[in-house]
């Protein structure tokens, strides 16, 4: 089972980035997929989700408005795509996979992590 995570980097304050999770390894049918981010010195914290039927979505309400989630099925991959950054979303960003969609936001719900992406936003 491997979770793939990309597109991180270094943007302006105001940029916008996409950030990639390629997922393979097993069939993930019934599992959400999550991102969270977690910047120095600070606890992991949830950012969005998707069921892997892509039926539903949940966004953190501190993104809400600016980020968003989606899925590729042909790729095996889910999107953040993130917009109007702020250094306030400087952090290192995880893709996971497993947990059920009411539980969505919490980290030990998940079984399987992704290595993370560097997402730093410049002032």
């Amino acid at each position: 089972v491997q979770l793939q995570a990309s597109g991180g980097g270094l943007v302006q304050t105001g940029g916008s980035l996409r950030l990639s999770c390629a997922v393979s390894g097993r069939t993930f049918s019934g599992y959400v997929i999550g991102w969270f981010r977690q910047a120095p010195g600070r606890e992991r914290e949830f950012v969005a989700a998707i069921t892997w039927s892509g039926d539903k979505t949940d966004i953190a309400d501190s993104v809400k408005g600016r980020f968003a989630i989606s899925r590729e099925y042909a790729k095996n991959a889910v999107y953040l795509t993130m917009n109007s950054l702020t250094p306030e979303d400087t952090a290192v960003y995880y893709c996971a996979a497993g947990g059920t969609f009411w539980s969505d936001d919490i980290p030990d719900e998940y079984d399987y992590w992704g290595q993370g992406t560097q997402v730093t936003v410049s002032s």
